[in-house]
């Protein structure tokens, strides 16, 4: 009877321990989204909410969205929502992204030192606070594929509005290490092509003026003979390709988002591809490390091209227009950075190099 009786036990102890790893196997999160805009801008806000909704169709969270727009006069709420979110104590991970919310997010942050919180594209108060993440994205290696695919198509004459000239143009925001981090991919993927190659640098310092970067664009292409121009000034940036469709002499690369699917038909066709940033894929990125055991709260993660947190589009205009030399090139630029046979460099952090002088060294 004793021997039965432990038997049952022992069956027992292990139904019990096997429930166990299954409720941890299969937690489901509770988290809150605040979108510091609307949904609908096809850019980060809604590469997150994919994500998210990704992660939710797989019965890995519940989550709901909250979108706060993106006015001056939202922006006061701003706050009071993450204040309100926090005091409910209903989500287990908080969401916010980009560079208007960190101050929000500190002060809210230092007073609920329970909650957890990510936010995404920004690192101005890393390890400040030991319950928010901060997810930053490599973007000199999206850069390196951006400029090995400029440098091989500005050199195909075979296509409409590339001169013979081995100029390509780059209108970057403020002069800064994350934007110097985008062009030190852009310069080194172009040389990697075409020693001989130059790129010519200007700077709009804000983001929002695309009057500026027209200017440039147009200063670019009528003056220095650039026939493909990458945009990394957000909405400034949209500028040069307002440039290139005036002029009918060059073609535009676009940044963060596939901005062909931005655009009005007319910028959108002389749009050739885009670098990424893929917040959704990032976010899901996060969720597996949690559910692996992986947790990274205080810190700074930033994210490659191995992890989806980077790439370039690859379908609709790129498809069109590319040769199968240039799709090669681009494909083998990718499987080099992932292999760790080629390593960009970097504008950013203690091993930054000098960007400056980089810049300097192919202007035309």
């Amino acid at each position: 009877m004793k021997k039965i009786f432990a038997v049952i036990l022992a069956l027992t102890m292990v139904f019990a321990l096997t429930a166990v790893a299954a409720s941890a196997q299969d937690n489901v999160y509770s988290v809150a989204y605040l979108v510091n805009g609307n949904l609908g801008d096809k850019s980060f806000f809604d590469s997150a909410e994919a994500g998210l909704e990704a992660l939710a169709e797989a019965g890995r969270i519940d989550y709901i969205t909250i979108e706060m727009g993106g006015t001056d006069e939202d922006q006061p709420t701003w706050l009071s929502t993450l204040y309100d979110v926090s005091e409910s104590e209903e989500y287990d991970v908080i969401i916010c992204g980009t560079y208007q919310m960190p101050d929000y997010l500190k002060e809210v942050a230092t007073a609920y030192p329970d909650q957890k919180y990510i936010i995404f594209d920004d690192n101005t108060y890393v390890g400040e606070n030991q319950n928010v993440l901060n997810l930053t994205y490599k973007q000199n290696d999206m850069g390196y594929l951006v400029g090995t695919f400029a440098a091989c198509m500005t050199t195909d004459t075979s296509l409409d509005k590339i001169n013979p000239e081995a100029v390509v143009g780059f209108v970057g925001g403020v002069d800064s290490p994350v934007i110097n981090d985008f062009l030190t991919g852009f310069i080194e993927g172009a040389l990697a092509v075409n020693a001989d190659i130059k790129v010519d640098t200007r700077y709009t310092n804000d983001y929002v003026d695309t009057a500026i970067a027209k200017e440039y664009g147009l200063s670019m292409i009528n003056d220095n003979k650039c026939d493909i121009v990458w945009g990394v000034a957000g909405n400034a940036g949209n500028g040069a390709a307002e440039a290139a469709l005036e002029t009918g002499k060059a073609w535009f690369i676009g940044v963060d988002s596939d901005q062909e699917l931005t655009f009005s038909p007319d910028l959108a066709a002389l749009t050739l591809t885009s670098g990424l940033k893929n917040i959704g894929n990032s976010l899901i990125w996060v969720f597996d490390e949690l559910d692996a055991g992986n947790v990274y709260w205080g810190t700074e993660v930033t994210l490659g091209l191995a992890e989806g947190g980077v790439g370039i589009v690859t379908d609709k205009n790129f498809d069109k227009y590319a040769s199968a030399e240039t799709k090669a090139a681009v494909a083998a630029a990718q499987e080099a950075v992932l292999s760790g046979a080629i390593v960009v460099d970097t504008a950013i952090g203690a091993n930054a190099i000098d960007a400056v002088a980089l810049r300097d060294s192919v202007r035309p």
